[in-house]
């Protein structure tokens, strides 16, 4: 019961965490669109007087707002990745088969935690982890090709991040296209990417990846 809690209290604090991911995506689309002054970019001009073309005070509070969600987003991510441990933990005292999943996480964790020109704000939209590892089964395909709980998954082959895109049903579909090929895959673990090869395959369980 208690381990069914924790997976509630977690599934919850996914669900909170992207609606904080929304809307810091909406504000950093905003701050860089072209002309936009991105997210840390001078509001005065080359003579040192305040911008004419954008509306500063806006642009002050959004970036505070952002700085917010910012620091919302990481304590709710650190006690998501705390549960995730705990879970792990008594699945591994128990010894039972736990069935692979990832959950949707349109993550913007790594675009609002670097303060870079506006060129570099939109290209860092293309590494937005898009789902979360937060099960693994034993000798399953994912667990012997390295990918771990908390796994947070970049790129999976031709998958990435992409607003309004059905992200798992894409998954799915390029888990089915490469049966028996290793697939290219980029995760984001601690803080750092990985690059990892994962070849979906028959096994024992279910699925071709264990989830």
């Amino acid at each position: 019961m208690v381990g069914a809690n924790l997976k509630a209290e977690t599934m919850k604090l996914m669900e909170k965490r992207s609606a904080l991911e929304t809307e810091m995506n909406v504000i950093i689309d905003r701050l860089c669109q072209p002309g936009g002054p991105g997210l840390s970019g001078n509001l005065v001009d080359s003579e040192g007087f305040p911008r004419s073309d954008i509306d500063i005070p806006v642009v002050r509070a959004e970036r505070h707002r952002l700085a917010e969600l910012r620091n919302d987003h990481k304590e709710i991510t650190e006690k998501i990745n705390e549960n995730i441990q705990v879970l792990h933990s008594a699945r591994l005292a128990t010894k039972d088969s736990v069935v692979g999943n990832a959950v949707p996480s349109a993550t913007s964790h790594n675009v609002v935690l670097r303060d870079s020109p506006s060129s570099m704000d939109v290209d860092m939209m293309a590494s937005i982890p898009f789902a979360v590892v937060y099960e693994i089964a034993d000798a399953s395909p994912t667990a012997e090709d390295g990918l771990q709980l908390g796994d947070q998954l970049v790129k999976f082959g031709t998958v990435e991040y992409q607003v309004g895109e059905n992200l798992l049903q894409k998954l799915a579909s390029e888990t089915q296209a490469n049966q028996g090929h290793a697939v290219p895959v980029i995760v984001m673990r601690q803080g750092a990417p990985i690059n990892l090869s994962v070849t979906p395959r028959v096994w024992p369980g279910r699925g071709l990846l264990g989830k």
